[in-house]
């Protein structure tokens, strides 16, 4: 599979090379934009700063250039936290998408939001500061309407970004158990194309 894998709002922290190189492990191709343009965040307000002073639309932007030279041959759109919200966006607006990775995050999205089928998963702390049962809920459903095949992994008393080792959030058990399910996903979507 080609992957687009965006990071979270910490920037591009080894973690994030780290999970790029586990999916190129696993036989995939794998591209990592860097959308801080080098800059990294010790903290999730720091990040949020950072996101904040390069601002939502331009973020978006630097995505869509960075996904436009692979879009043509099908991505895969995957992302950690700030990073999924990305990738949704980007894989709900591209007809050719193969299916979307979510670690630790989601968007909003349109009511006309339409795709054939497109397979999704999503992996999440339960409970997550950031992601609510309430919020979890409606998404799914809205995620359904929209024509996606969504599957939802939750990980009770994990924390936000527990992939991240780098993180106070971590939990490697949790982690573990996501990477496994993720790239069974991913040989899925591969065996189907």
């Amino acid at each position: 599979m080609n992957i687009m894998l965006f990071h979270s709002v910490y920037g591009l922290r080894p973690a994030v090379q780290e999970a790029a190189e586990r999916l190129r492990a696993a036989g995939h191709q794998v591209h990592v934009p860097d959308l801080y343009e080098g800059r990294t965040a010790e903290t999730v307000e720091e990040g949020s700063e950072v996101k904040d002073e390069i601002g939502a639309d331009e973020l978006l932007k630097r995505a869509v250039l960075a996904a436009a030279p692979h879009s043509e041959s099908g991505l895969v759109y995957a992302g950690f936290s700030l990073g999924g919200s990305i990738a949704q966006n980007l894989a709900l607006g591209d007809s050719k998408a193969r299916g979307l990775l979510l670690l630790h995050g989601t968007s909003d999205m349109a009511e006309n939001a339409s795709v054939d089928e497109l397979p999704v998963q999503l992996h999440v702390a339960d409970p997550d500061p950031f992601e609510s049962g309430d919020w979890l809920n409606s998404w799914y459903l809205q995620m359904q309407r929209a024509g996606a095949d969504v599957e939802i992994y939750r990980y009770p008393g994990a924390g936000h970004l527990y992939t991240d080792p780098g993180l106070p959030d971590h939990d490697e058990a949790a982690a573990e158990l996501t990477w496994r399910t993720a790239l069974g996903f991913l040989e899925g979507l591969d065996a189907g194309a």
